[in-house]
């Protein structure tokens, strides 16, 4: 423990990891390179076929690039923050065993989150590299959507990280990726504008972190960022960080400071 305790439970985190890699980054290529050509290319023919000034002046793959790059990072933190938390509380109980040591309940939060930093960050750049290649993005300024992506996964991350602490098996999962993340997924701008929804429903889709994530990564990757909404995105998402942060950060003490 001569290291910060974070750094050594990050450290624990990125030896699991070790051990699956190699299938976890051909799928971080596979997955952006299937989506964008059945989606981007294959439907996008189609849209942009009936629609001649494209989605918004662009085409429906550079429209559809960087909403389904925050969705990926929505998605891979929603599982890097349920199940592994889930074993560390209850099947493995490594939380349990890291409390034994120096490291505290924050030293556990903080290495979980910093974990899930680095791998969005991994997951992000990949995807960035594809849209590359697919010739999806318009504006070299593409390359910092890794940022709101990286926030995006956070602001899932850590709220996820919180509720996960709060249950006894992962039944409750199932529950959050079929009510909570598949929903987001189809109705937060991904694949459309968010105008195009009900009016009832729009005010909602605006109070969704992954909203955000996606207006802010498509002006990056489109070149058509303004100074006053990124402000607005980054605030909403940095924001809902913290409150996860905190959040777990009460449950977790609930649950293992017994």
């Amino acid at each position: 423990m001569s290291a910060a305790p974070a750094v050594r439970i990050f450290e624990h985190q990125a030896l699991v990891y070790r051990r699956v890699w190699r299938g976890t980054v051909f799928i971080s290529f596979v997955t952006p390179t299937l989506f964008l050509a059945a989606m981007g290319l294959g439907l996008g023919s189609i849209v942009d076929a009936n629609n001649p000034g494209g989605v918004g002046g662009v085409s429906y793959l550079a429209f559809l690039a960087p909403g389904l790059l925050l969705a990926t990072a929505m998605q891979t933190a929603a599982f890097e923050s349920t199940w592994p938390v889930m074993a560390g509380i209850v099947w493995l109980r490594t939380y349990d065993a890291m409390l034994a040591t120096p490291a505290s309940v924050r030293d556990i939060i903080l290495g979980h989150l910093a974990w899930v930093t680095v791998r969005l960050t991994m997951v992000a750049g990949v995807f960035i590299a594809v849209m590359f290649a697919f010739g999806a993005v318009t504006s070299p300024l593409a390359v910092l959507a890794i940022l709101p992506a990286v926030l995006t996964g956070l602001a899932f991350a850590a709220p996820i990280t919180a509720f996960a602490a709060t249950q006894k098996n992962d039944s409750g999962f199932n529950v959050l990726f079929r009510f909570g993340i598949t929903p987001l997924f189809i109705f937060s701008g991904t694949f459309f504008p968010i105008t195009q929804l009900p009016d009832f429903v729009q005010p909602i889709a605006y109070l969704t972190p992954l909203y955000h994530g996606v207006a802010l990564a498509r002006d990056l990757a489109l070149g058509t960022l303004e100074p006053v909404s990124a402000a607005v995105h980054l605030a909403v998402l940095i924001g809902f960080v913290i409150a996860g942060y905190l959040a777990a950060m009460w449950t977790f003490r609930r649950r293992l400071e017994k």
